[in-house]
């Protein structure tokens, strides 16, 4: 079911078909979830963003309602500039030539990547519980959290992953959702029966693709645009979770990629959308309306 004031639908990009809800009016905004979700992630900041913006929030390639093929043996196809790409068009078949973009873990590294990709396209980029993947897979190396796993289980070559998290979704899920918040029953009952029944072989697919193509190309892209000293040109929000201390330095590892920087940390941890809507929404709304 749509949010109050939004319209859900579907738009081809290439091989990809993604579902999507809109609404409001005002300046374009693009929401972006992240792992394990899908948009209904937004539900507690979409309809009070929608009152003074156009807010488009689709599942990304492959998750949830949408579909894709699936990924190449090292995640071609799910690479975030990919996926950057069909957004941008998909913005644009909407009528969106230049927009924001808020977009939280997985979300976040595809919104990075069109503002570095296609600058002219993002006006303002705000990135929610994340370093660049280059950055990422470094502090990793150094000694990995066990928080991490992810990263490298879902990397495994096909069908090894697959079979492991089709055989339990909900397992999966409830452990993501427990360990990874300050606040488990912010994603309550309703909500994760909502995530576990997008959770298909298909989608377990394409998040399998989505951290294949992390580890073998994502983070040589953030390599060479390093080496090419490219840089993000839109202003640029960092927010975390004051219980994600991992991230404390967050604000000064994007400095190394955008000259306007800002940062805020709102309570709870890793899917605070969900944990502390109201919060984000206070450090969101400024930002996305600096008038």
């Amino acid at each position: 079911m749509p949010w109050d004031g939004f319209e859900d639908g579907r738009v081809v990009v290439g091989e990809a078909e993604y579902a999507i809800t809109q609404g409001g009016e005002g300046p374009p905004l693009l929401l972006l979830h992240g792992f394990p979700q899908t948009h209904a992630c937004w539900s507690g900041v979409a309809p009070a963003l929608a009152r003074r913006h156009t807010v488009v929030a689709p599942d990304l390639r492959g998750y949830g309602a949408s579909r894709a093929p699936a990924g190449g043996p090292r995640g071609e196809g799910y690479t975030k500039r990919e996926m950057a790409r069909e957004l941008a068009e998909l913005m644009a078949h909407l009528g969106h030539r230049r927009f924001a973009v808020v977009g939280h873990d997985r979300g976040g590294r595809v919104g990075y990547r069109m503002a570095l990709d296609h600058p002219d396209r993002v006006e303002r980029l705000a990135v929610l519980n994340i370093v660049s993947t280059l950055d990422q897979f470094a502090r990793m190396g150094g000694g990995p959290s066990l928080g991490y796993w992810p990263w490298f289980l879902l990397a495994q070559p096909a069908p090894f992953p697959e079979r492991l998290v089709g055989a339990d979704p909900g397992a999966l899920l409830d452990h993501a959702f427990d360990t990874w918040t300050s606040r488990p029953a912010a994603i309550d009952a309703p909500r994760r029966a909502e995530y576990l029944a997008a959770a298909t072989p298909d989608t377990i697919a394409a998040m399998c693709g989505d951290f294949r193509a992390s580890f073998h190309l994502d983070r040589a892209h953030d390599a060479a645009d390093r080496e090419a000293g490219r840089r993000i040109g839109a202003p640029l929000l960092v927010v975390t979770g004051a219980d994600e201390t991992q991230l404390a330095d967050a604000p000064d590892v994007w400095a190394a990629w955008a000259d306007d920087v800002s940062a805020a940390r709102v309570p709870g941890g890793h899917f605070f959308p969900e944990e502390a809507p109201e919060e984000l929404l206070a450090v969101l709304m400024p930002f996305l309306d600096p008038s």
